[in-house]
């Protein structure tokens, strides 16, 4: 188990501090590429890391898949397009793949952006009742049971691809783990479901990306789901919530409810060791966002997150 850090493609002052944090790997994620996915680009990325002394371990952005998982015409190029991004990941040794499913077509979704916790930072948080005061998304009218038969067909296609070249499928939860979210159905919302999608496929390449602060929301006790789920946890985002699904506040990794020690122990237990990166931090003095980067993503929380993360490790 190694404390890593989500990173840009190229290198900028979060590559420096992820060095003088003792980071050795790396979790990448596209932003402002396209075409990303191309065995050239993914190249250059992973020479681009080790010339730095960073491992890229995991790619943590997704090509579109929108037509997939609603299943319109074009879905078929989509997963092709997401079957050669996990053989030019297996070809140069890039180890996981985090995705999800029914976050599309919504997103991610927070009603508040500046919420004051510890000190005067600020958070985000979640209020379905507000959110749900918006209009109905455009996409809104498809059924569940459409969404599982849309996943299965993509997991048939895409997992034997995972295994053939030695690439983990690693599931993100929904966020917020809802059902639905502005007219949308969503899947990966439950313990429940996660077992439902897990049965799909018993190749341990299909796995999860076990996010603490989706699990928590979903009122699940996060060290015995570690314990119930094993080997299918691929990586970890280590973070936490204060409240449920429908009502929540991120919270500073070491003020929330989830016991993150006993997390730690649980991952010990099962035999984890793969990356584990902190996740959506509050925003402390005098930080701005960068451009088209979402509040929970700048860097002091994240520093704070590592230690913490180091400390419970030794």
């Amino acid at each position: 188990m190694e404390p890593t850090m989500l990173l840009p493609s190229r290198p900028d002052r979060r590559w420096t501090l992820a060095k003088q944090l003792g980071i050795s790997t790396a979790v990448v994620r596209f932003w402002g590429e396209s075409s990303w996915w191309t065995f050239d680009s993914l190249q250059r990325t992973v020479a681009r890391f080790d010339d730095h002394g960073l491992s890229l371990d995991v790619v943590e952005d997704r090509p579109p898949m929108t037509k997939t998982v609603l299943g319109l015409d074009g879905r078929d190029a989509e997963i092709e397009r997401v079957q050669r991004l996990l053989q030019n990941m297996g070809r140069l040794g890039i180890e996981t793949y985090c995705w999800v499913w029914t976050e599309n077509p919504v997103g991610v979704v927070r009603t508040s952006d500046s919420i004051p916790t510890r000190g005067g930072s600020r958070t985000v948080g979640y209020d379905h009742q507000l959110g749900e005061l918006g209009p109905d998304h455009p996409r809104a009218g498809i059924t569940e049971a459409e969404l599982w038969e849309n996943l299965e067909y993509f997991l048939d296609a895409v997992v034997p691809v995972a295994e053939s070249a030695g690439v983990n499928l690693a599931l993100h939860p929904d966020d917020p783990p809802l059902s639905p979210v502005r007219g949308v159905p969503r899947l990966a919302t439950s313990v429940e479901n996660y077992e439902r999608i897990l049965s799909l496929s018993d190749s341990d390449r299909h796995g999860i990306t076990f996010c603490q602060g989706n699990f928590a929301a979903m009122g699940a006790t996060v060290p015995d789901v570690i314990r119930s789920f094993g080997d299918r946890i691929h990586f970890v985002h280590f973070r936490d919530v204060d409240g449920t699904a429908d009502s929540f506040v991120e919270t500073w990794h070491d003020a929330g409810p989830t016991d993150m020690k006993a997390a730690i122990e649980a991952y010990r237990s099962i035999g984890f060791d793969g990356p584990i990166r902190p996740d959506h931090v509050p925003k402390m003095l005098d930080e701005e966002d960068r451009d088209a980067t979402m509040t929970g993503y700048t860097d002091m929380g994240r520093l704070f997150a590592i230690g913490y993360i180091k400390g419970l490790l030794e």
